[in-house]
């Protein structure tokens, strides 16, 4: 089959939302008669728990992006291991803590900026036993490549300005980011072309036509080449930015999923599903690894009340955050070093 993974990136909340509800609609349905499903990685600050709680419900896969989310690409590039383990570990306990999701239902996490930090970054990731990483860059190439396990060399440059790939062997998955051509037709295949990771970071694409024949460009090379599992990298911000895109990309969804009866719109756990136990096509629809949650009939909503707590932290200057929850109200604020929310500095006060 064809994979394609959609993901999105940061804080899920009443911003953006209404945009995943509008993608995943419940009437866009895989080959399989499931609905079609993307991977969140979502960082801590300005997430609504009860909306990731939602998203898991109807079958998305959550992955954490951090807690802090900092800005500061050398708190990454130069984090040590236990920074890596306090932001990613941490960024775990507090989804599915607070997102009330499985223990174990958070297998990924998505470094932010991209920013790797080397060994360390996956000696914390391997310590906490995380099953994949998705933050890695490759280059545009033909054929682009299958997700790998960091057991071995990486199988491309190590790319992005200053980045620092691990250099030793983990035990972790690499989801690997594919670069996209940003050409909205084939060209010279000896013309240099600079390719773009994040969709909305392609500055070619400006307008919604562009938009749609880029992805079906790329999605050509992927499934006319060696099928690699595409991945649409994108940030929500973008469509409450250019609505006018959100369009295009639905249209190409929808066209896709009416033009071939072997393309599969699946989340990264999915993806590593078929690659640990691959099957020929005919068996695609009835393999049990993508009916989980098939569609949002197939989980009740055990969400009674959503709770908005208004926290404190010291570590955030005492500053007063909220956050939304299906979960009881903690005592402080979940950050680094309290990522449960015990808050044995910190007094916090019910809505």
């Amino acid at each position: 089959p064809q994979m394609v993974m959609i993901t999105f990136d940061d804080a899920v909340n009443s911003n953006n939302f209404d945009i995943y509800q509008r993608l995943f609609n419940g009437q866009r349905k895989n080959p399989n008669s499931c609905d079609i499903h993307g991977t969140f990685f979502v960082s801590h600050k300005y997430t609504n728990y009860s909306m990731v709680e939602e998203l898991y419900r109807v079958g998305h896969e959550i992955a954490t992006h951090s807690i802090t989310h900092n800005n500061d690409e050398s708190y990454w590039t130069d984090g040590d291991k236990e920074t890596w383990r306090k932001e990613m570990s941490g960024g775990r306990d507090i989804i599915e803590k607070f997102g009330r999701i499985p223990r174990g239902g958070v297998l990924g996490e998505r470094a932010p900026l991209l920013r790797l930090g080397g060994n360390n970054m996956f000696a914390a990731l391997e310590e906490s036993e995380f099953l994949y990483d998705s933050s890695m860059v490759a280059p545009l190439q033909n054929p682009p490549l299958w997700p790998y396990t960091t057991y071995f060399a990486i199988p491309h440059a190590c790319h992005g300005n200053f980045q620092k790939c691990p250099t030793r062997s983990y035990g972790v998955w690499e989801m690997v980011m594919n670069e996209f051509d940003p050409r909205e037709l084939p060209g010279d295949s000896t013309e240099q072309v600079s390719g773009c990771v994040m969709l909305d970071s392609c500055t070619e694409i400006r307008t919604p036509d562009a938009l749609y024949n880029v992805l079906t460009h790329n999605f050509i090379r992927h499934y006319e080449q060696n099928r690699a599992p595409m991945g649409l990298f994108m940030h929500a911000a973008w469509f409450n930015k250019s609505p006018e895109m959100l369009d295009a990309l639905e249209f190409w969804i929808d066209e896709i999923l009416a033009t071939y009866n072997n393309v599969y719109f699946v989340t990264m756990n999915d993806v590593l599903k078929f690659m640990q136990q691959p099957f020929p096509i005919r068996d695609a629809v009835k393999f049990q690894g993508w009916r989980e949650r098939c569609t949002a009939l197939d989980t009740p909503s055990e969400c009674q009340v959503s709770n908005t707590c208004v926290l404190e932290n010291s570590a955030l200057g005492g500053l007063r955050q909220r956050m939304q929850t299906c979960a009881p109200c903690p005592n402080g604020f979940p950050w680094l070093d309290d990522p449960t929310g015990s808050g044995l500095t910190d007094g916090a006060d019910f809505l």
